[in-house]
């Protein structure tokens, strides 16, 4: 553990109050200078998302309405990493700044925003690339490590060894009753999933490359993941690591930003570089997999191209210059935050379904009227 300081604050403000109950107009924007956003997630139930910037970090909630609810803006470096806790008052930052700065890219800062108060401090010798947060633990990610905290005592549950990480990949379940997280294993392609609470570690080659995204259902009982190549999307069961489903994306090489699990675990989204998103169903059965089955465990021994891998039902175009991260919203929404800070809503037309059967939403309904599938606002201009 001596790679890893840890310290309990007493009550000490560190951000600037300027509480904001609706976004900035583009000429306030123009009068406090270019505002950069370094990095943008979504919370544990895509109920609101967290936008890191640098001057500060901005908090939207999505439910019912899109609208900004808190911003902070302590200096002019910001903050790189923002991450919330469901729609309360925590946050977990770090810092951008070099040069004995006060929020340095190797501490984490977990943020009492209801008190005014950063009452937890972690620090680490090299520099934290990613931060979980669930109402249970504290996840920190570092190039080889991932740290796993108990939110209660401050104290390190779990220290996790990994391949190198620069991506700083990992994912934990959000039901309390679970908590399963996974993240990259020793070896190209290979995934280690941890039940924290069993103490049970599993190791899954779910790829013959690295891997490049990864994402667990809401209860931990899927993992979903893509590699480097970008062309499959692969379901397992992520406690025995068998094969579920299989996706395909597309022939062609992609990066993969970003891939998200709908919370009533019938959709998968994936967004790339390519300006695509696709979104996938998942099938009813596998919910209900058990290793006994006889149909699991024929696929289980088949070789991988004996079943045939399944394509999108719904695709939408995005502009290919701009990361997206995905994320299912309330009434069957699908939400995307674009790094430029462009905000995308695709919803349902009858509100019910998300979309029939091999679906394709044109670029036309970017700019379309109320009703149309599609609303698209600026960063700072969400629809209200």
């Amino acid at each position: 553990m001596n790679s890893m300081l840890s310290r309990v604050r007493g009550v000490r403000g560190i951000l600037t109050l300027s509480k904001s109950e609706t976004s900035d107009s583009p000429r306030d924007l123009e009068a406090k200078g270019d505002l950069k956003v370094l990095s943008v997630a979504w919370n544990q139930d895509y109920s609101g998302f967290i936008v890191g910037t640098n001057r500060g970090f901005d908090v939207y909630s999505c439910n019912p309405m899109i609208k900004k609810s808190i911003s902070r803006a302590p200096h002019e470096l910001g903050f790189k990493t923002a991450e919330m806790l469901f729609l309360s008052n925590l946050f977990a930052l770090v810092g951008n700044g070099y040069n004995n700065s006060e929020y340095p890219p190797h501490k984490v800062f977990v943020w009492d925003d209801h008190r005014n108060t950063c009452f937890c401090e972690l620090a680490f010798k090299s520099e934290v690339i990613a931060v979980k947060l669930t109402r249970e633990h504290i996840v920190v990610v570092l190039k080889q490590k991932v740290y796993v905290y108990s939110f209660n005592t401050l104290k390190v549950y779990r220290v996790i060894e990994t391949s190198m990480n620069p991506k700083g990949l990992c994912c934990i379940s959000h039901v309390e009753t679970k908590a399963v997280l996974a993240c990259p294993g020793f070896h190209p392609g290979q995934v280690q999933v941890h039940d924290l609470k069993r103490n049970v570690i599993k190791y899954i080659k779910a790829h013959d490359s690295a891997i490049a995204c990864m994402t667990l259902t809401i209860d931990g009982s899927l993992l979903a993941t893509a590699s480097t190549k970008g062309t499959l999307i692969r379901i397992f069961n992520a406690l025995d690591g068998t094969l579920l489903q299989e996706f395909r994306r597309g022939m062609e090489r992609a990066e993969i930003y970003n891939l998200a699990s709908s919370s009533n675990l019938r959709w998968v989204a994936a967004s790339s570089d390519k300006g695509t998103l696709h979104v996938f169903r998942l099938r009813p059965d596998i919910l209900s997999y058990s290793p006994a089955s006889s149909s699991s465990f024929i696929r289980g021994i088949l070789p991988k191209y004996f079943y045939e891998n399944e394509r999108s039902f719904a695709q939408f175009s995005l502009p290919a210059s701009t990361k997206f991260i995905v994320g299912f919203g309330s009434e069957n929404n699908v939400l995307l935050v674009g790094i430029d800070g462009s905000l995308i809503v695709l919803s349902s037309s009858n509100g019910r379904n998300l979309w029939p059967e091999n679906v394709k939403f044109p670029e036309t309904f970017l700019h379309g009227k109320k009703n149309n599938a599609v609303v698209v606002n600026r960063y700072g201009q969400f629809a209200k």
